[in-house]
């Protein structure tokens, strides 16, 4: 048995803006349970990364341990990986992307790597605004490991076993807004529509950016009673907004009536676009979002949808002021200026 794809290709797939057909971005055959939240993800990153015309190779793909941290085996077999260890992606990414930052970082996670052992990891990542993507893939369970419940599991919300969870769970879009996140979103993985476009969009945000997606586990976590099964979700699901993401290449238009969009403009030129957001609803403001997902939890409601954006963010090279260059790019000149440059540094310090 083989999980290769074929190398198959119609010749009237239709191709991006630098040629590639969708199947470029794509990785090996799924070993995941049939109908798992984690390959509609995969999915969506497949589809956000050839409508940006990204070059697989510039992308350098990481992860933990668990079901989410096999899916990127699934997309982008071109492009750069590491399977870390348990909980340590984070640490991880930060030191590949201060070493080169010319790459588009993605990290992908699940909410026992990232919510129970890596949750200091992720904290620190936050708070330090590493520029990357993190998608956490949350099915509220253990599902390597037979279905346990999990940090993020919903109070409450009864098991395969028919076992209730007693505590509280740990909302990790609320700790990334409280630590300092500049980009911010909830999706759901049954909802590509809106899934595609966030992802889109966090790409080319400059800083950190999150996306928790709620991912049911058809084997362990998909049962009545429980608050991540695709019926609760489907049945429980509030958008903040329709979202478009346009990048600048496009033209910029709206046929929309004035005050029911919002468009946001990204460093590099490109536009969110929100449709008929909640009508007091600001995704700029980092305290309004904090109140939204609270009432929506009040009401029993999933909000989903871009929560929260900084419009002109810094990231972690900013903090740090680090040289522009990819540190494998630099000559030895540049290593090596010679011992004057070094004892100027040394009377700097003095």
């Amino acid at each position: 048995m083989t999980y290769l794809r074929p190398n198959f290709r119609h010749p009237d797939a239709p191709t991006n803006r630098i040629g590639f057909t969708e199947k470029d971005y794509e990785g090996a055959l799924s070993t995941l349970c049939a109908g798992c939240g984690h390959d509609s993800i995969s999915s969506a990153i497949v589809s956000a990364c050839f409508e940006l015309s990204i070059e697989p190779h510039r992308v350098a793909k990481l992860s933990g341990i668990g079901c989410s941290s096999k899916t990127p085996t699934y997309f982008l077999s071109n492009s750069h990986g590491f399977n870390s260890v348990h909980g340590r992606m984070p640490s991880v990414t930060t030191g590949a992307n201060l070493a080169n930052r010319d790459l588009i970082y993605l990290g992908v996670s699940g909410d026992g790597d990232s919510a129970s052992i890596g949750l200091g990891q992720f904290g620190h990542v936050v708070r330090r605004n590493l520029n990357m993507l993190y998608v956490l893939e949350n099915n509220g369970c253990y599902g390597l490991t037979k279905g346990q419940t999990s940090a993020t599991t919903d109070l409450d919300s009864v098991n395969k076993a028919g076992v209730n969870n007693p505590f509280e769970p740990i909302d990790l879009t609320k700790l990334a807004l409280q630590l300092g996140a500049t980009f911010v979103a909830r999706s759901f993985s049954g909802d590509k529509e809106q899934l595609v476009p966030l992802i889109k969009a966090a790409i080319s945000h400059r800083g950190f950016a999150f996306i928790d997606v709620i991912s049911p586990c058809v084997t362990f976590n998909n049962n009545p009673g429980s608050k991540k099964s695709y019926d609760f979700v489907r049945e429980h699901c509030e958008a903040t907004a329709t979202i478009d993401f346009v990048p600048m290449q496009e033209e910029i238009t709206t046929a929309y009536e004035p005050g029911s969009t919002k468009e946001v403009t990204l460093h590099d030129g490109s536009v969110i676009r929100l449709q008929k957001p909640m009508t007091d609803y600001r995704p700029d403001n980092r305290h309004a979002a904090l109140e939204a997902l609270h009432r929506a939890e009040q009401r029993g409601e999933i909000l989903t949808g871009l929560l929260y954006i900084d419009e002109d963010p810094s990231d972690l090279h900013d903090t740090l002021n680090t040289v522009s260059t990819a540190l494998n790019a630099l000559d030895e000149e540049a290593l090596c200026p010679g011992n004057k440059v070094l004892q100027s540094i040394n009377r700097s310090f003095r």
